[in-house]
């Protein structure tokens, strides 16, 4: 019997109970697998997890090992985050490649760096000023050109962005739409994924996709829900980031 990754015995509201002991890396169909007191662990549809590149393994297995160390001995999902991306490009975007590409698209329309205050003040400065220049990249590198319009009305970009970003997006590994499934929706801004799969620093990013937030901030005082959903932010590309730099990895 295999372990599966998300389908583990004994779930608790706290979690899953550790089950396993050991944690190791094996080869297996050219790649490797990770294998939890020498059983595969296995993905919802049964698919090894099993990655091409031996530093992205060794990166699992150590994910693998920590998960459930606490007095408790429960995990959740969130100590698990590179298996979870893995999940998605060894199972669910091979099954539903078209309807991811188009899932991300369709962030064009609503990109949080084409919205901008109306009101003209220091907020619409500091957009334009962190924005401004990404939305030049994405003209130059992909030969999208964005509109960009004030308030919250919405917005359709033209055909020709839509297609082009599209072909990227077709042209991409699994792994690649993978870690834009991640930072696409934690951004907010299918420009500023595209960005970080480009290599921007995260921090960059995130101070780009906060903006508004920090200037809140900035008048009225700390928030500290505000706080701990940009610290997630960083978290969350962080990992999309290392599981990209770690695919490039022998």
């Amino acid at each position: 019997m295999s372990a599966n990754a998300t389908g583990l015995p004994g779930r608790t509201p706290a979690g899953r109970k550790r089950f396993w002991k050991q944690v190791q890396l094996v080869p297996h169909d050219g790649g490797f697998a990770v294998h939890l007191d020498g059983r595969s662990v296995r993905l919802p549809g049964k698919t090894v997890l099993c990655v091409p590149s031996r530093a992205l393994a060794e990166a699992l297995v150590a994910e693998w090992q920590a998960a459930g160390q606490t007095a408790e001995g429960y995990f959740t999902p969130d100590d698990l985050p590179l298996t979870g991306i893995a999940g998605s490009m060894l199972e669910r975007i091979p099954q539903a490649r078209d309807g991811v590409v188009q899932s991300l698209l369709a962030y064009a329309n609503s990109d949080l760096i084409c919205y901008r205050d109306g009101a003209g003040g220091k907020l619409a400065q500091q957009q334009a000023t962190l924005w401004d220049p990404w939305l030049a990249w994405l003209d130059k590198t992909y030969g999208a050109t964005f509109r960009t319009t004030l308030g919250v009305m919405p917005i359709c970009q033209s055909d020709q962005a839509l297609q082009a970003l599209g072909a990227v997006m077709e042209s991409m590994t699994d792994a690649q739409l993978a870690v834009l499934g991640v930072a696409v929706p934690a951004l907010g801004s299918l420009v500023l994924g595209l960005a970080l799969l480009g290599g921007a620093p995260v921090e960059e990013l995130v101070a780009c996709a906060t903006v508004d937030e920090r200037q809140q901030m900035a008048v009225w005082g700390q928030d500290t829900e505000v706080t701990d959903r940009i610290a997630r932010m960083q978290m969350e590309l962080e990992t999309a980031a290392r599981f990209e730099a770690l695919m490039h990895q022998a």
